[in-house]
């Protein structure tokens, strides 16, 4: 892409806040946004060719509320990430992460995670330390079970579908906030399902279709009817 358009895409960034540059083939993130690290508050560079986030220049966007990198090349992110106390919205879909920096639970103002279509092999337990999560998605990577520290997720909604989890700790029947989660296409057993998320929990919506077991099956169990209370006190809700 020629200087000048980029030119024209960094001004137009520096009136109003948001540089949005999708589908151009880039292999670095552009290093003109120097300029504009106290004003802008979104930034989209979904699918490119990125393969990392430059450290010195990525923790400088102080404002920023939104980054989206879906459909990228990364392998890793800076701790410096982590320096982004306003962001809000982080989407890293379709990328190749193994995992998340050490300092990740430091994102305080985050809500919504997308990190679907990577390689992530564990629940990160970063994500234990941010109290505003809302909504996260692990979707589409290579988790073989969730651990006990689940149980300290903040988050409303988690997505785990298409992992290859077979083993759920009972501590997830603790999240506190915890009302939907999406297990579909797993390999998980019936008997390693805890009860407690029937019986025990907030949740409200569990998908677990296409794992190693008949959903009919899952209707029998003891606790299901305290579920499925849940679950239509919802949908009263939101007719």
């Amino acid at each position: 892409m020629g200087n000048s358009a980029l030119r024209a895409h960094v001004e137009t960034a520096q009136k109003t806040g948001v540089f949005q540059l999708k589908d151009r083939g880039l292999t670095e993130f552009p290093s003109e946004l120097q300029k504009l690290t106290s004003n802008l508050r979104t930034i989209d560079l979904s699918n490119n060719k990125i393969e990392s986030l430059p450290p010195l220049l990525i923790g400088k966007f102080t404002l920023l509320k939104s980054l989206s990198l879906n459909n990228n090349k990364l392998t890793a992110l800076p701790d410096e990430l982590c320096n982004l106390k306003k962001l809000e919205t982080l989407s890293l879909n379709n990328n190749h992460l193994r995992e998340l920096p050490s300092t990740f639970g430091q994102l305080s103002a985050l809500k919504t995670l997308g990190l679907s279509g990577n390689q992530l092999g564990a629940l990160p337990p970063q994500l234990c330390s941010l109290q505003h999560l809302d909504v996260v998605d692990l979707s589409k990577n290579q988790i073989r079970s969730i651990p006990d520290i689940v149980g300290e997720l903040q988050v409303i909604e988690l997505n785990l579908n298409q992992n290859q989890i077979s083993q759920i700790s009972v501590k997830i029947s603790c999240c506190p906030r915890l009302k939907v989660l999406r297990l579909e296409e797993n390999c998980l057993e019936l008997s390693m399902l805890p009860r407690s998320i029937l019986s025990d929990s907030q949740i409200c919506l569990l998908a677990v279709e296409g794992n190693l077991f008949e959903i009919k099956k899952l209707r029998e169990l003891e606790g299901y009817d305290k579920y499925m209370e849940r679950f239509t006190a919802t949908k009263k809700k939101f007719a």
